[in-house]
């Protein structure tokens, strides 16, 4: 008698527990969930991710945190969102370097495609070629010249091996001909265009969300956007076709993701709160004004991602590898 009614106590806890568990679901968030950047503040991903934070918190009624985990070219800030627990409250914000070129170049603690649960496309930009201002050059054809003639001593800045950075320089030298060597940094865009400011670099391609500002303020100086038409936020830089080095076509773009196994209803409701903040007038004009080309609703979820995704790693990873770029080059 004593078994049949610890039971039949177990059994009404259990199905008490599972009548609990939508319950429970539909609280999410109840606390603030955190947006792990890969990079420095301040960068193009924390620029993003910040401006997506504030305008999130309204539909999910809780606040998004933004944590910057700097390192590896960003590996180990993905890394820290695929231990977290698949509950909701720890959220990657990566782009292609982090989530498509680190997987050509370097071998991973995880597997980008079965480790990580794809919430939202958000954005995507160009990136500018910049020099230091005073570069004694004005046009792509004369910086490749500089190059060619200033091998020995000529730098690019970059956010790490297999970072944007690194591929856009290895093509660049590939298509062009070109010579310079790179110069790793830790924190990636932030502390390049500091250092190029002040004259310690040459040159380098640098995302259209930070590079417009510092070239707007006339710290550095911009030579071609790396697409095939010019910028909507920045016309009077040409396209690399006009000034001089067709085909140099290198987009980054932005996405989020969970650790694999975070149920779907949490995954359904974060890409919602993208999507919200995304198709906020404000945030678009910002995100315009940037540089920032936010994708159509229709891939802003996580099938759309996880397609695009998939897509970009079977078109790049072979691309990348013939290159020869290896997570060694830039040590």
């Amino acid at each position: 008698m004593q078994a049949h009614t610890s039971q039949s106590t177990v059994l009404a806890l259990f199905f008490g527990l599972a009548a609990l568990a939508p319950a429970v679901a539909q609280t999410y968030p109840s606390r603030p969930v955190t947006l792990v950047v890969p990079f420095g503040a301040g960068g193009p991903v924390d620029t993003l991710a910040r401006i997506l934070a504030e305008r999130m918190k309204e539909p999910l009624g809780q606040n998004v945190l933004v944590e910057t985990v700097t390192g590896a070219s960003g590996s180990l800030g993905v890394g820290r969102v695929v231990r977290a627990p698949p509950d909701g409250y720890t959220v990657s914000i990566g782009n292609w370097p982090t989530h498509v070129v680190n997987g050509a170049i370097m071998t991973l603690p995880y597997d980008l495609l079965k480790d990580l649960e794809p919430v939202t496309l958000l954005a995507a930009n160009p990136y500018v070629v910049v020099a230091r201002k005073d570069l004694p050059v004005a046009t792509l054809p004369e910086l490749i010249a500089w190059l060619k003639a200033n091998s020995d001593k000529a730098t690019e800045g970059t956010g790490g091996p297999g970072s944007g950075q690194h591929v856009s320089g290895a093509y660049f030298q590939k298509v062009t001909g070109a010579s310079f060597r790179f110069v790793p940094y830790r924190a990636g865009s932030v502390d390049i265009i500091r250092d190029m400011a002040g004259g310690h670099i040459d040159i380098t391609f640098d995302q259209a969300i930070t590079a417009l500002g510092h070239v707007r303020a006339g710290t550095v100086k911009a030579l071609a956007v790396t697409q095939k038409g010019r910028l909507a936020a920045a016309p009077d830089i040409p396209s690399v076709d006009e000034a001089g080095a067709p085909g140099v076509y290198i987009t980054t773009w932005t996405g989020l993701w969970l650790p694999a196994g975070t149920p779907k209803d949490i995954v359904a409701k974060l890409a919602a709160a993208a999507r919200f903040a995304l198709a906020d007038p404000a945030v678009a004009r910002r995100l315009a004004e940037l540089g920032q080309e936010v994708f159509p609703v229709d891939q802003q979820t996580p099938e759309g991602l996880a397609a695009f995704h998939k897509a970009e790693i079977e078109k790049w990873w072979p691309l990348i590898k013939a290159a020869g770029i290896r997570a060694e080059e830039a040590r």
